[in-house]
């Protein structure tokens, strides 16, 4: 209850702002993530999820501007055949699905390419948000509570307020909160599709 009344809190700051301030545009987006963690005894594979939120566009001039988002991200890896043999903590997690959960606030700078395509580069903040306990449910132990990213992409602005874009997010964090023998780092390619309301 207190994560989904911190979301829309920061929702309606974000809608107030949008609308009291000229050069500021509001949107909603979502896509495809295609995620996987970096780490030994971790299959090296992308898997499919989701992430859908929302963004506030900055214009500072006519060809640079800033692009904060709030967005909730699924990501899954799958653990290796020999996992539990590294990681004695965790019996019976070989070869096993983990579901991560987060909350993700990248703060972006979008430069411009013309007059439809825009760069994004900037640091990205991820919270995660699972309440299970176990690795192989979704592995609040296992894994350290944030992960901070490098985030490089494109935007593409269509009519309508419509928008696509393409991410790489590359994880600066150690993510394993079991061992510092070994550090896990997570990988994302997102594919999305934005609505601009003004």
């Amino acid at each position: 209850m207190k994560k989904l009344l911190c979301l829309v809190t920061i929702s309606s700051l974000l809608v107030a702002t949008a609308m009291a301030q000229p050069g500021l545009h509001l949107g909603i987006k979502g896509g495809a993530n295609m995620t996987k963690i970096d780490g030994e005894q971790y299959k090296d594979a992308f898997d499919f999820n989701y992430h859908l939120g929302g963004f506030l566009q900055l214009d500072l001039t006519k060809g640079f501007g800033i692009q904060p988002e709030v967005i909730f991200s699924q990501s899954t890896s799958r653990t290796g055949t020999r996992f539990s043999d590294i990681y004695t903590e965790f019996p019976n997690s070989n070869d096993q699905k983990i579901k991560l959960n987060y909350l993700s606030i990248p703060v972006l700078a979008n430069i411009k390419f013309s007059n439809a395509l825009w760069l994004q580069l900037g640091p990205q903040y991820s919270i995660l948000m699972n309440d299970h306990e176990s690795l192989t449910q979704n592995g609040k132990d296992a894994f350290k509570k944030g992960d901070l990213s490098g985030v490089g992409g494109l935007w593409l602005k269509l009519p309508l307020g419509l928008s696509l874009s393409a991410r790489y997010v590359i994880g600066l964090s150690n993510l394993n909160d079991v061992s510092d023998e070994n550090k896990w780092n997570s990988q994302a390619i997102q594919l999305g599709i934005g609505f601009t309301f003004f």
